[in-house]
């Protein structure tokens, strides 16, 4: 490791400590800030967080929270019943659309994760995503070399979302939703955050 690099949480603009990926940007900041690592329930709000995750493949999360907002525009605020009823002219509005990623098979498997989960009873897709969260981990990481990239939990959450008839949700991608969704508490042990995540 480059010496240089951080170990642990550095400080940001306003001296508070933070995980050093979220002091590379404003955006990045608000995000570690208020929303990463926080609870997230309800159908609708998880689903919103397996599509993004899933743009966000090969991509810098950066770019997804830039275009959040057209990605809720574009795809009705992610609410399943509404996005399970898109039609082939949707997806042909939706390729056209400069304000999301223009990537012609993950529209098609957010079209087709929300035909399958519309299926499911009001807050299925929650249970099954919250039966996942392991136990709080101890000690907390001190460093980002400690926190994983997949776990367990994470593979067999992906499995079974697979199973369920949902794409794009490897392990990894799992366990991006985990920690974004507050399953997982991953701010590091020293990050002003962490305290506040506690699910």
């Amino acid at each position: 490791m480059n010496p240089s690099t951080p170990r642990g949480a550095v400080p940001g603009p306003d001296g508070k400590p933070r995980c050093p990926w979220g002091t590379s940007a404003e955006d990045y900041a608000a995000y570690h800030d208020t929303e990463w690592g926080r609870p997230v329930r309800g159908d609708d709000a998880l689903f919103e967080r397996i599509s993004l995750e899933a743009f966000q493949s090969g991509l810098s999360w950066l770019t997804i929270l830039r275009r959040r907002e057209g990605f809720r525009a574009a795809f009705a605020g992610f609410r399943i019943a509404e996005v399970a009823a898109f039609t082939e002219e949707d997806e042909a509005r939706l390729l056209a659309d400069p304000g999301i990623i223009r990537n012609r098979a993950k529209i098609r498997a957010t079209l087709a994760n929300a035909r399958a989960a519309a299926d499911w009873r009001p807050g299925e897709l929650t249970e099954l995503i919250w039966s996942y969260a392991p136990e709080p981990a101890s000690p907390a990481p001190r460093t980002p070399e400690e926190v994983p990239a997949v776990t367990p939990e994470s593979t067999a959450l992906a499995r079974e979302l697979k199973r369920r008839g949902l794409s794009f949700v490897g392990p990894t991608t799992a366990y991006a939703l985990m920690q974004a969704c507050g399953l997982v508490n991953d701010h590091l042990a020293d990050c002003w955050v962490r305290d506040l995540s506690a699910r």
